[in-house]
């Protein structure tokens, strides 16, 4: 598979986003393990997690806890694997979703998600959402202390605009790696984000790239174009907009969430479908 950067690390240009693992609806403990399997298998070196992927009240860190045990049941197979985690969103287990960006949380959550996937410093951080409740340069101020006490390798935020990724570099001294924004054909508000990003050669993580878990099965027959592309490459509607996102900039990597080897397997063959100039300016302005 081809590659991409995030920081000083080469990984995957394709991902896997862990949530659908551990969220409503989530498989079995084995085929969660065999999904992951998959990914490593088709050569994803690159797994997105964070400590508010779970269901029930109670069970924060299951799919850090559900990661950790895939890659340690690999042994060496993954010692190149990146794991990105995050702290800041948290579920109380009625299905909504709140945030808490103080600075004392979000150290004790890092250092929580350390000991859950079993390293001495975590490869990616990230702030997953800003706090209204919070200011911004305050909730950054910590992974500036987790950079700095070695509990984290690298720093990111999520769900950021413009002003938040300039303020986030900022504080950071330069040392932002990472921004995971929703981008999609189907959410496409963040296209300002990812060129700021690439403009500042830091990695876009795009988060439910096909358009989330409900509507990844209709890309197209929403999309004319993509279903256009499709017929024309023979690949699937999904790979299309795989390879159209890698198309945008070099720092993209989709992450795209899966509950099934299957759907793995599907998404790095993505990471090398090429695309004429032609079909991706149809893509572009649809």
């Amino acid at each position: 598979m081809q590659t991409r950067r995030i920081g000083d690390r080469s990984v995957s240009a394709i991902g896997l986003g862990g949530m659908p693992l551990s969220i409503e609806g989530r498989p079995d403990r084995d085929q969660a393990i065999r999904t992951v399997h998959a990914a490593l298998d088709a050569g994803v070196t690159f797994i997105d997690t964070a400590d508010a992927y779970h269901r029930d009240a109670g069970e924060a860190g299951h799919n850090e806890e559900l990661i950790a045990a895939a890659l340690s049941s690999r042994g060496s197979d993954a010692d190149e694997v990146l794991v990105a985690t995050k702290a800041g969103h948290l579920r109380p287990g009625d299905g909504t979703w709140t945030q808490d960006g103080r600075p004392e949380h979000l150290k004790a959550a890092a250092k929580e998600s350390a000991r859950r996937l079993g390293v001495e410093a975590i490869g990616l951080h990230q702030f997953h959402r800003p706090d209204p409740e919070v200011p911004y340069a305050e909730s950054i101020g910590a992974l500036v202390e987790l950079l700095d006490e070695g509990v984290i390798r690298m720093a990111g935020i999520s769900n950021a605009n413009l002003s938040q990724i300039d303020e986030a570099d900022e504080v950071l001294g330069g040392r932002l790696a990472s921004v995971q924004n929703q981008f999609s054909p189907r959410f496409r508000s963040s296209e300002e984000e990812l060129r700021r990003c690439a403009e500042k050669d830091v990695a876009f993580l795009p988060w439910s790239p096909l358009g989330g878990i409900a509507n990844a099965a209709d890309l197209a027959a929403n999309h004319a174009e993509l279903a256009a592309v499709a017929e024309e490459t023979g690949a699937s509607p999904q790979q299309v907009t795989l390879a159209w996102e890698l198309s945008l900039a070099d720092v993209v990597v989709p992450i795209p969430g899966a509950s099934r080897p299957e759907s793995v397997r599907s998404s790095a063959v993505a990471a090398e479908l090429t695309l004429s100039a032609e079909q991706l300016a149809r893509l572009s302005a649809s």
